[in-house]
């Protein structure tokens, strides 16, 4: 009898993460950006409605689609009362080193009473290669299985597609105010990782400056 047990990597759709871009087992490639926020809720009405039309100029400016996903997680406070912890020594005064642990003691209890969040914009730029694309749609008309390989000799072409894709998401949400970074590889893997096991907050994914 055949063995159809399947491992919990037969249901990560990633082939591999490899100069910043994200190979799906489909063949589809995609980029990740990492959005900063804007106070929305500050601005004065006049400015609310600027930044709307100017995202909505940006979105009708883009001939492919995009994904934005926000990321919420436990903030993990230990590390801050860490750093706190080994100030305390260093305190020559004895007021301080009280105040500073009544200070710790309050984060402590804070954080155990409510749920502090931490969030991440990211925004999703995929890329379907053309002759993947066309292979996929003849061979399903025919029941033939789809050609899902990305080979080394393409893939640079299609890299710098995707790069010309991001910058281009990148420009415009520049505009009104957003900044961004692309995530490279390591932060790819943690990011997915994060989302294939949401309870582990052991670290944290990187910043928008």
């Amino acid at each position: 009898m055949a063995n159809n047990k399947k491992t919990t990597q037969d249901f990560v759709p990633i082939k591999n993460i490899t100069q910043n871009v994200v190979i799906l087992k489909d063949g589809r490639m995609c980029s990740i950006l990492l959005a900063s926020s804007i106070n929305f809720a500050l601005k004065s009405l006049d400015e609310q409605r600027a930044i709307l039309g100017q995202f909505q100029s940006f979105l009708n400016t883009l001939d492919f689609s995009i994904q934005f996903y926000i990321q919420s997680r436990r903030l993990d406070i230990e590390p801050y009362l860490e750093q706190l912890r080994e100030r305390e020594p260093l305190q020559d005064n004895d007021l301080m080193k009280i105040q500073l642990r009544e200070y710790m003691s309050f984060i402590k209890t804070f954080v155990s009473e409510v749920d502090v969040m931490s969030k991440n914009f990211f925004v999703v730029i995929p890329y379907t290669p053309k002759s993947l694309d066309i292979g996929s749609n003849i061979g399903s008309l025919f029941g033939q299985k789809k050609n899902t390989s990305v080979d080394d000799t393409n893939f640079e072409e299609h890299r710098l597609q995707l790069e010309q894709r991001a910058s281009l998401v990148e420009q415009g949400l520049n505009r009104i105010g957003v900044r961004t970074i692309a995530l490279e590889d390591e932060a790819l893997v943690e990011l997915y990782y994060h989302i294939f096991n949401p309870g582990d907050v052991s670290s944290t994914a990187p910043q928008a400056g």
